[in-house]
């Protein structure tokens, strides 16, 4: 019942991680962080999976690495978040307090992005060797 459980746990924060993606204001590494947690202790074939994903497996494994984001991926994402929370704040809020929590939480998600390590140089071919290692071990989070 437990393994159950945790599969269903891991399925829901993936969900909620790839809608971290395209929604600023959801955190995707923490939400991406927790299913490979729930799924390292219910399924090893999921936690495999959810390790070599392109696109999921890469916030893992960067964040557990410490190597930090690509420069690209920064300034794509803050852009992002601008033209989102901004597109809301200024044709979709009515009322100007509401417009300028938007452009506070805007500022608030481009600074903590900033702060984030930045990525210096690809890890490059140690990238499959570290996914294999990691798919295979059971790492606690």
């Amino acid at each position: 019942m437990k393994r159950v459980i945790f599969i269903i746990l891991g399925s829901f924060f993936v969900g909620l991680g790839i809608m971290g993606i395209f929604v600023p204001i959801l955190p995707t590494t923490p939400f991406l962080l927790l299913a490979a947690y729930f799924y390292a202790r219910s399924s090893k074939r999921l936690y495999a999976w959810v390790l070599n994903t392109p696109l999921l497996g890469d916030y893992i494994k960067h964040y557990r690495e410490g190597v930090g984001v690509p420069v690209l991926k920064k300034v794509i994402v803050i852009l992002f978040v601008w033209l989102m929370l901004a597109y809301t704040a200024f044709a979709i809020v009515p009322v100007w307090w509401g417009q300028a929590l938007l452009l506070l939480v805007a500022a608030a998600v481009s600074y903590h992005i900033i702060r984030i390590r930045t990525q210096r140089a690809h890890p490059g071919a140690q990238d499959a060797q570290t996914t294999k290692k990691l798919s295979e071990d059971s790492v606690e989070l």
